[in-house]
């Protein structure tokens, strides 16, 4: 069975779709819908179906999801460092490559910088993992929001009242001497600080 070598160059809404040859001949590189049907037709329209691919996507946003529907197929495909490849193209040992061809020449050759394609239930974890950091961030930002407020007051709790504490935070609400803007702004920072709470829990 005849291989060929396909470089995809992912964007949001459509593929640079280039296949080569095993004797680095061009055989098709031209954009297509982001869609795997629309890739898969275009190399079947050029190569015919009886072929066996090979190919190479960079590691992006929404690529390792064309990746396993091109993998559940029957293709191979590889994820490539972006950052590698991103060198090799500003390399001057290298000529004029569009970044499909690139991706398809450096599969041919075997010297793609491959990284790791994740199953989709550890992308999903990944997701999750993320969010989760995200609120976390989100509440260290409140609670230094808060502390910047009560500095720029000159307010300072008890020596024996540990910061964020019910007793804290009671005497936050009760004692701490705030402007009436400041004291509104801090009271909506906590009940966001509170939510942030509950959904992190």
């Amino acid at each position: 069975m005849r291989m060929v070598f396909v470089g995809l160059d992912y964007h949001a809404s459509s593929v640079q779709v280039c296949v080569m040859s095993s004797d680095q001949r061009v055989l098709l590189n031209r954009s297509c819908a982001n869609t795997w049907q629309a890739v898969m037709g275009a190399v079947e329209q050029q190569c015919g179906r009886e072929v066996s691919v090979q190919a190479a996507i960079e590691s992006c946003c929404g690529a390792a999801n064309l990746a396993d529907e091109l993998i559940s197929r029957g293709w191979s495909v590889q994820l490539a460092h972006a950052g590698y490849v991103a060198r090799m193209k500003q390399s001057p040992d290298k000529t004029d490559y569009s970044d499909a061809r690139m991706l398809a020449d450096l599969e041919r050759v075997g010297y793609l910088p491959r990284v790791w394609l994740a199953p989709e239930e550890v992308r999903e974890l990944r997701r999750l993992v993320h969010y989760r950091q995200t609120l976390t961030k989100e509440r260290k930002n409140l609670k230094l929001q808060i502390g910047a407020t009560l500095r720029e007051a000159r307010q300072k709790a008890p020596a024996s009242v540990n910061p964020w504490t019910k007793a804290w935070l009671a005497w936050l609400d009760a004692s701490a001497q705030l402007s009436p803007n400041a004291r509104h702004i801090t009271s909506r920072r906590l009940r966001r600080l509170t939510a942030l709470q509950e959904e992190l829990r």
